[in-house]
C-alpha cells in the first residue's frame, strides 16, 4: 500500500504559534478531559486534512475540535506529530473493527464488511498522502505500524471465513490489502459508490474455489 502513496510532496512542519495562547498553560486538564481533547483534535484534523490538505491552518483544526490553539500544541507540538497521530488513530480504528464485526456477523459477512471498512479508510487517507513521504522522522515507522495492525486483523477474518468454507484458503492478507489499496488510490476512481462495487467484486472473487 505504501508503494502507492509514496508519490508525495513535502509540507510545512513548523508550528505556527498563537500570540494569544500559550501551549504551556498552567491550567492542566484532567486525564478524561485530555482524552476527549485528543480525540476531538484527531477527528477534526482528519476532516480538515481531507478538505484543505495537511498544511491547513492549525487554528482551523482547533476551532473545529472546539479547543484552543494552545491545547492543540500541548498535545501535538509539531504538525508532523498531529499527522502521524491521525494516521495511527485511523489505522487503529480500522484494525479494531475486525473483532467487532466478527462478533456481530458470520465469517463471510464480517470479512466483506471489513473490506469495505478498509476501503473507506484508504480513501480518507488521500488527504495525508502528500505528507507521508516528506522524509520527516515522525513518519518513518508508519508503514510498519500499518502492516502490524491491519495485516493480523484481516488474517483473522480470512482464516475464519476459510474455515467456514466461505472463501478460498490460499489468500495472502498482504496481497489483499495491496489489491484494495491499489483500487482505492487509483486516479480514475473518485466515486465512493464505484469503490464499494469494486471491493464487492473482489470479495466475490475470494469465494471462487472455496471448499465447503
Amino acid at each position: 500500500m505504501f508503494r502507492i502513496i509514496r508519490n508525495m510532496v513535502p509540507f510545512c512542519q513548523s508550528p505556527i504559534m498563537s500570540k494569544d495562547e500559550d501551549p504551556g498553560d498552567a491550567s492542566r486538564p484532567t486525564r478524561a478531559d485530555a482524552k476527549r481533547n485528543t480525540d476531538a483534535l484527531l477527528e477534526a484534523a482528519l476532516a480538515v486534512f481531507a478538505s484543505s490538505g495537511v498544511d491547513a491552518p492549525v487554528r482551523e483544526i482547533a476551532e473545529k475540535a472546539g479547543v484552543g490553539v494552545g491545547t492543540l500544541y500541548r498535545h501535538f507540538p509539531q504538525r508532523s506529530d498531529l499527522i502521524a497521530a491521525v494516521f495511527r488513530h485511523e489505522v487503529d480504528a480500522c484494525a479494531d473493527a475486525a473483532p467487532l464485526l466478527a462478533a456481530e456477523h458470520g465469517p463471510g459477512e464480517a470479512l466483506a464488511r471489513w473490506m469495505q471498512r478498509y476501503a473507506a479508510f484508504i480513501a480518507t487517507k488521500r488527504g495525508l498522502a502528500s505528507a507521508l513521504h516528506s522524509g520527516n522522522p515522525a513518519f518513518e515507522m508508519l508503514p510498519a505500524y500499518f502492516k502490524e495492525r491491519l495485516q493480523p486483523a484481516l488474517e483473522s477474518l480470512l482464516s475464519a471465513a476459510a474455515a467456514s468454507g466461505e472463501v478460498r484458503s490460499d489468500i495472502e492478507p498482504s496481497d489483499l490489502l495491496q489489491a484494495v489499496a491499489s483500487l482505492c488510490m487509483s486516479a480514475h476512481n473518485t466515486s465512493p459508490d464505484h469503490t464499494r462495487r469494486m471491493v464487492a467484486l473482489i470479495v466475490d472473487g475470494l469465494r471462487f474455489g472455496a471448499s465447503p
